[in-house]
């Protein structure tokens, strides 16, 4: 039974790494919307 948990804990550790990803894609994505609405506020 040890093979059951080595995969659940190579799946848990791959979903996290993709979430993770995820995560930082979106808030590069946020910054950048901020930095754009601030500069046409600017204007």
């Amino acid at each position: 039974m040890w093979y059951f948990a080595w995969i659940l804990g190579i799946l848990l550790a791959c979903s996290l790494g993709i979430i993770n990803g995820l995560w930082l894609e979106q808030v590069e994505a946020n910054e950048l919307a901020d930095e754009e609405n601030k500069n046409n506020l600017k204007e």
